[in-house]
């Protein structure tokens, strides 16, 4: 393929392994969705696309794992998150094991809306709220 090297090869192996192989992301479909949500210009679209593509409760999971994972970036209890959120523990534990992983989605979408990164990363486990 042009453009790519070895090492390029690699990373994109390590990727998709790190992603899941549960995820076909070259898939027609999959690279629709990535395409829709890039072609996304602001606020306005973005809740009128996501409206039209999950229900309100999906939007509501989303949002509380958004949430979830916000709150562990600050070191809250999983048992605080889950009074503010709803998510069960096993789900708070794996958004903290997706927080603290290699891709940093997470914390990626977290500096971008807090304006900086989050202080930590861990199972949230401490006494601060």
């Amino acid at each position: 393929m042009r453009g790519m090297n070895d090492k390029t090869e690699i990373r994109m192996v390590e990727l998709v392994q790190n992603i899941g192989s549960d995820i076909v992301w070259d898939s027609k479909a999959n690279k629709q969705l990535v395409a829709g949500i890039l072609a996304l210009k602001d606020e306005d679209e973005t809740k009128r696309f996501l409206r039209d593509l999950l229900t309100p409760a999906e939007i509501a999971e989303l949002a509380n794992r958004l949430e979830a994972a916000s709150l562990l970036s600050r070191d809250a209890q999983y048992n605080y998150i889950t009074e503010r959120t709803g998510l069960s523990s096993k789900t708070i534990a794996r958004i903290a094991k997706w927080l603290g992983g290699s891709l940093g989605g997470y914390r990626l979408i977290l500096s971008r809306i807090n304006h900086h990164a989050p202080s930590s990363f861990g199972k949230g486990l401490s006494s601060r709220t």
